[in-house]
């Protein structure tokens, strides 16, 4: 289709075009004729023949009620008929691939002028890469299925198998030998924790939290069981398919009668009497891409104790979906499980030490969400620095207010925190073994995920102030600060509820005191 040619105008001609029949207006030196459109105005047409806005720059009055994303939508785009002459937009929307320029919108390795000692040029090299892709391939899909409801597009998982992101958001391993990872960038060997984390928290800057889980969430909590503690004949048969995107797989641990406290399952595994087989019975709740996974890592309680167990779709498996708080493109399900058979040598780990298998799953699943919470936080003080710019309260921008500016001040200080937390941890793990993690940082994770989700609903309750009704609205100019207060209390559940993990950090530092030292 032919590129409609752009008139060059005068504000004096633009001025002509002032009444309901003949109606043009002025948006960041683009003209715009609405006379077609302004029976369907959201706000009614008496708006837009306001004589400020009628022939008139409405550039202030547009961005104080809608997006920049407005204008880019091709039913809108259509309307514009010229540019002013010797004048050029000055207005900056979202380019794939960029660097914000707004303050505290980047963490301060990305920030112009500032340096890290954690990132090395091929961590930068790779986030360029990676953006770029969330932006261009992943954003869109992001949006669209958050709306309505359908599980993530096959085409984005597809994609994402090409450049092998779901082999990398299972962190550095073996399962990366032989791997050509994002297009070559980062060899196999090299991909250290700092790549893992640069994909998950762009993955959080490119997504909607709901589409976020949707995304294969279950398969980064429900794989590595499998990847660690599985044989060796179980992996070969089905962690290609799974990391390929053509299979999915969920973590199937909570229960109704049991979140937080793991021990308390009671989902049964009985072993068949020639001792070939379990039989399962029982139900698992909330579990993230259940309704639409092949494979389920599933906690059940044994004559030894508890015991993981991957149990294949089929007889007896039946999974329903639950509408929570968030689009149920996440395939949040109800699971039963109704005498399903499945052989032994699809135990994970030992009969009976099913507890160490989640325990040390534990720490890589709060770890991931740690990186998503920090990074959505940044997101938010982006919006939230752009409205209280743009905004005007009492013939002020409302960034003049003092109440404002306070609130502005723990959102940032809040994201930094956090951020700054995470990225020592992280350079503890490149420096760890997995079982060192195990003991050394099941505390220290525990204790950033229940701080970074407290963070996260602090800054989601000042948002709402800062942006007001429309930080309570779904669509327009607050609608992802109205999604992140709802769905930040997601965060602070999964992977162990705030106050337990809290507990737990403590419990893991008394573990630790030395018995000889007094006051």
């Amino acid at each position: 289709m032919a590129t409609k040619e752009l008139k060059q105008l005068s504000r004096e001609e633009v001025a002509k075009h002032n009444t309901d029949d003949d109606l043009w207006i002025v948006i960041d030196a683009n003209v715009y004729d609405i006379s077609r459109f302004k029976q369907f105005h959201p706000g009614g047409l008496s708006v837009l023949l306001d004589p400020d806005i009628a022939g008139q720059d409405a550039t202030e009055v547009f961005y104080s009620l809608h997006r920049h994303e407005v204008l880019e939508q091709s039913q809108y785009q259509r309307f514009k008929v010229g540019t002013i002459i010797g004048e050029k937009s000055v207005i900056r929307w979202r380019v794939p691939g960029a660097l914000s320029k707004i303050p505290y919108a980047e963490p301060t390795w990305l920030a112009e002028g500032y340096h890290s000692p954690y990132y090395s040029d091929n961590h930068r090299a790779f986030q360029k890469e990676v953006r770029k892709f969330f932006d261009t391939v992943v954003y869109p899909d992001a949006v669209a299925r958050e709306a309505d409801g359908k599980r993530p597009s096959q085409s984005v998982i597809d994609k994402m198998a090409e450049l092998e992101i779901h082999a990398m958001r299972m962190g550095p391993g073996k399962h990366l030998k032989g791997r050509n990872l994002m297009g070559g960038i980062v060899k196999p060997e090299e991909f250290d924790y700092f790549h893992e984390l640069i994909i998950t928290q762009e993955f959080a800057r490119a997504t909607l939290r709901g589409y976020a889980d949707g995304l294969l969430g279950g398969k980064v909590i429900g794989l590595p069981p499998v990847l660690n503690f599985g044989s060796e004949e179980l992996q070969a048969r089905i962690v290609p398919d799974i990391l390929a995107g053509k299979k999915f797989i969920c973590l199937a641990i909570s229960e109704a009668f049991a979140g937080s406290d793991v021990m308390g399952l009671q989902t049964t595994a009985v072993k068949t009497e020639d001792g070939k087989h379990w039989i399962i019975n029982g139900n698992k709740k909330w579990i993230t891409n259940g309704t639409f996974a092949d494979y389920f890592t599933v906690g059940c309680k044994t004559e030894d104790g508890f015991t993981v167990i991957l149990v294949e779709r089929g007889p007896g498996v039946e999974t329903k979906q639950i509408k929570t708080s968030y689009s149920t493109t996440a395939g949040t399900a109800y699971i039963t499980f109704d005498n399903v058979k499945v052989p032994v040598e699809n135990t994970l780990g030992e009969e009976g030490g099913g507890i160490f298998v989640i325990l040390s799953n534990f720490n890589h699943e709060r770890w991931v969400m740690c990186c998503g919470t920090a990074r959505s936080l940044r997101s938010i003080v982006e919006e939230c620095l752009k409205w209280v710019t743009q905004r005007k309260v009492f013939g002020k921008p409302l960034h003049s207010q003092a109440v404002i500016r306070a609130k502005l001040a723990g959102m940032i200080s809040r994201a930094e925190s956090a951020q700054n937390w995470l990225e020592n941890i992280t350079y503890q793990m490149c420096n760890m073994s997995y079982r060192q993690q195990a003991n050394k940082l099941a505390g220290q994770i525990a204790f950033l995920k229940s701080y970074g989700t407290g963070c996260g609903q602090d800054t989601a309750r000042d948002a709402v102030q800062v942006f007001g009704g429309r930080g309570i609205t779904q669509s327009g100019m607050g609608k992802y600060i109205e999604h992140y207060h709802r769905t930040i209390t997601f965060d602070a559940l999964l992977g162990g509820a705030e106050d337990v993990l809290a507990d737990l950090g403590v419990r893991q530092a008394l573990r630790a005191m030395p018995g000889d030292v007094r006051l």
